[in-house]
């Protein structure tokens, strides 16, 4: 079976089944509180780790062209990876975490970066159709609602546009399975949900998977680029491009 098929991943997740672990929903200020406490040291500990999958997202998103919106954007690990033919634009929740990504655009200079702002990755303060591309690395596992998430993503993407995620998904089976289910029950210490199926990113009829793939280190987190249908989509009064 392909990865680039998308019935294969819808079937894959809706078989999971996640009920020996304790989910927690994490709320707003749960999020902001996590990411406080990591923003001294996310750089030098999980953005160590998640370096491959930025640089991989980038290089494909270097190919296009036009406006760019990354969702998360954290302390701006991925900034320095876009060429300067990008208009960049990021937004992020954590104050503390953006901060962070300004002093690295003035230290690095980065003069595509054209916007860092706080904002909750479910309520997108940008029009409909606004970017070429928009990417989500690390975050659909962070916020309270990932389907309001996917919907935002969709909404302020163009036709024939493309939405990225880069994102660990859960498994059931073998150590890491066992693992990720005793991780659940403290969701709200480390920031992000140990246990997340795929299936819960495939809720949007209008983003159509184009390519799946498992990203180094040792395939724990995961690529997926989604299209954005022209066809599927309903062209309301009030978008603007």
């Amino acid at each position: 079976m392909s990865d680039n098929e998308p019935s294969t991943v819808t079937a894959f997740g809706a078989q999971r089944k996640r009920a020996g672990a304790k989910v927690l929903q994490l709320d707003e200020g749960q999020v902001r509180d996590a990411y406080r406490r990591w923003a001294p040291v996310y750089d030098y500990t999980f953005g160590a780790i998640s370096t491959a999958g930025r640089r991989h997202a980038a290089e494909i998103i270097n190919a296009g062209s036009g406006r760019v919106l990354e969702v998360g954007v954290g302390t701006g690990l991925a900034l320095p990876n876009y060429k300067s033919h990008l208009d960049v634009v990021g937004i992020d929740l954590a104050p503390e975490m953006l901060d962070k990504a300004r002093e690295r655009v003035k230290a690095e200079k980065l003069t595509n970066i054209s916007g860092l702002y706080e904002m909750d990755a479910g309520n997108l303060s940008f029009a409909d159709n606004s970017f070429d591309t928009t990417v989500a690395m690390y975050v659909i596992t962070v916020v309270p609602d990932p389907t309001k998430v996917m919907q935002e993503l969709a909404r302020v993407t163009k036709p024939g546009g493309e939405v990225l995620l880069v994102n660990h998904f859960s498994q059931d089976e073998g150590v890491r399975g066992w693992v990720e289910r005793q991780m659940a029950p403290f969701a709200d210490l480390v920031g992000w949900h140990s246990v997340f199926d795929v299936s819960r990113v495939m809720v949007c009829p209008e983003l159509k998977l184009i390519d799946r793939k498992a990203l180094r280190p040792w395939g724990i987190f995961t690529m997926m680029r989604f299209r954005k249908d022209a066809a599927s989509v309903s062209q309301r009064p009030e978008a603007a491009e």
